[in-house]
């Protein structure tokens, strides 16, 4: 039960998290808002205009949030309320401003929030934020409905209508009365009336709670909340069993307790600090064709049947703010604010449930696949290979429709780069060793086939089995000299991916060192000299001095099926630190 409080005028730091307005703020000052005070039509110059960001080769680090604050739509009408896009996930900074804590620190904060939820604190009714303004049955006909909010076209030439995109569902289990929250797209259908997708194939909590209503025949009550304090928004997206409230995460994130508040017309809890919530009733009796609509895996989903929601009330603070996401292809405003979210989960699921050590990371592939489809987990040196297939299983055993290519790499690869994972898959990795499938999967988020309703996942071990020789890179030292003449000559700057140097991978010795020593000092004729010395008649070509017993490195790793090596560990704990640019005089 949430506990009675009456809040005053609380400031970010004796709530635990900052509200949409103050986000905003911290926005502003740190250079990350774009604010747009021209004319912008919602309907068919909004998103396009944020999607360039995404798909116009800006680099990750310079997209930005962008404020539009001078709305119209194809018909001419002019909102007063503005419109944020990519305001929670533009980049790996503006997430993190949401946070509140530091990049490094966001994993450790999901799984501590998953395992110690905060029970929200209800406050007094005139009292919450979100109530400021409310409009109720025959208001709702005369322009202060759905109509009222600026709903932007998410995909303009696709969609059937305007889409709500960062829409987080609250609805009520009527058995057990714990509420979920979700975010689902809802289709604006008319002044009282939206669409409900509740993505079914993922088994969502507002689904499941829709199905229990249906068999009681009553319709289901709903609250919408469009814009929110970010650790809600940032909970909304969180996949979380079904015995947790996402607002008691949601408090987790925060450190203290979320405030929430009754709605007006329906008997659930909202977040006090709400910008706009639109109430209703979602029919369990009956469905109507929704869509087109642009999706996140990367095609359109085409029209299908779906619920409704007749709208009973909407309450807003009086300087609103609409809040939409940008989706469909991935990278997008959508999947950046999943993906953290997700991969602490699936970090918290092998580490702690299943209790397997030597996870570095799971990494859910952004880029077009849309975070469920391919899965990447970097494991530390040294990990048994017993454990390394409990964690391929245990990936796609999370989520019935997650993990469909699920591949295992050493340290030393960058999951986030293809190439590099590609690398390791095609040295590392022998298929008929290295490779199971898994039949009889669901086919999850994505177009369905009208062949085979049926999926399956692919498990790939591409971690080192033994030692190998080193990567053919200059040494770290020499790339290092190299950059800083790069920038003597004023190139522009280095953007490096891994590997960027050379490093040993078990197979280097002594004689091999001091040969290349010799070479950079340009004593390569005295290796010349030694190595005649060392004619045979008796070999074939290509016969590899290794295989000769000549000094041969790395055989009693190999025998004690042991993969500590040095230049492996240098790589993978120093691959970070790059070339650094000059500061100028």
């Amino acid at each position: 039960m949430a506990t009675k409080v009456k809040p005053g005028a609380q400031s970010a730091t004796e709530r635990g998290y900052t509200d949409l307005h103050e986000h905003i703020e911290e926005l502003r000052k740190a250079g990350l808002l774009f604010e747009v005070d021209r004319e912008i039509n919602k309907d068919t110059e909004m998103h396009p205009l944020v999607r360039w960001q995404f798909r116009g080769g800006v680099d990750e680090e310079d997209r930005k949030a962008w404020l539009f604050n001078n709305v119209t739509d194809s018909k001419g009408r002019k909102y007063d309320i503005p419109v944020l896009v990519c305001g929670l996930a533009a980049n790996q900074e503006v997430y993190k401003l949401g946070m509140r804590c530091e990049l490094d620190q966001i994993k450790d904060t999901w799984i501590r929030a998953l395992n110690n939820p905060i029970v929200p604190n209800e406050v007094d009714f005139d009292d919450a934020p979100c109530h400021e303004m409310v409009f109720e049955g025959e208001e709702l006909l005369k322009g202060n409905g759905v109509d009222q909010l600026p709903v932007p076209i998410s995909s303009p030439g696709w969609d059937n209508a305007p889409y709500f995109a960062a829409s987080h569902f609250i609805t009520k289990d009527p058995t057990t009365g714990i509420q979920n929250m979700g975010n689902y797209r809802a289709m604006v259908k008319a002044p009282n009336r939206v669409g409900f997708n509740p993505s079914i194939e993922l088994r969502t909590g507002g689904y499941m709670h829709w199905e229990e209503w249906k068999k009681l025949g009553k319709p289901m009550p709903c609250a919408i909340v469009v814009g929110a304090p970010p650790v809600v928004s940032f909970t909304a997206v969180q996949k979380v069993p079904e015995k947790y409230d996402e607002f008691a995460v949601s408090g987790g994130l925060a450190g203290k307790p979320l405030n929430v508040v009754k709605a007006k017309t329906v008997d659930l809890l909202v977040p006090a600090e709400a910008e706009i919530v639109i109430e209703g009733y979602i029919s369990t009796e009956l469905l109507e064709p929704e869509a087109p609509f642009g999706e996140s895996h990367g095609h359109v989903n085409l029209q299908e049947y779906n619920g409704y929601m007749e709208v009973t009330a909407i309450t807003r603070r009086r300087n609103a703010i609409l809040v939409s996401w940008v989706s469909q292809v991935t990278p997008s405003e959508s999947s950046a604010i999943k993906r953290p979210a997700y991969e602490a989960a699936q970090m918290e699921h092998l580490r702690d449930h299943l209790g397997i050590k030597g996870i570095k990371h799971v990494c859910t592939h952004e880029p077009l696949t849309s975070l469920h489809k391919l899965i990447i987990i970097q494991f530390e040196e040294g990990v048994p290979r017993t454990e390394i297939w409990r964690a391929l299983y245990g990936v796609v055993s999370l989520r019935r429709a997650e993990g469909k290519w699920v591949i295992a790499v050493n340290e030393d690869i960058d999951p986030d780069d293809t190439n590099a994972v590609f690398w390791a898959m095609s040295y590392r990795c022998k298929p008929h060793r290295d490779v199971e499938m898994i039949r009889h999967k669901d086919e999850g988020h994505g177009p369905r086939s009208m062949v085979d309703s049926e999926d399956s996942a692919v498990l790939i071990d591409a971690t080192l089995k033994e030692t190998f020789p080193p990567v053919s890179l200059p040494k770290r030292q020499y790339m290092e000299k190299a950059a800083e003449i790069w920038y003597e000559l004023g190139l522009p700057k280095l953007r490096p991916q891994r590997p960027w140097y050379g490093y040993d991978m078990g197979e280097w010795n002594e004689d091999l060192e001091t040969m290349a020593r010799r070479a950079v000092r340009g004593e390569y004729w005295q290796t010349g000299e030694i190595i005649a010395q060392k004619r045979r008649g008796d070999l074939k070509m290509n016969t590899e001095v290794r295989t000769l017993g000549e000094g041969t490195p790395g055989a009693g790793a190999r025998e004690k099926g042991e993969l500590s090596w040095d230049g492996l560990k240098d790589a993978s704990h120093s691959l970070d630190v790059e070339p650094k640019e000059p500061k100028k005089k």
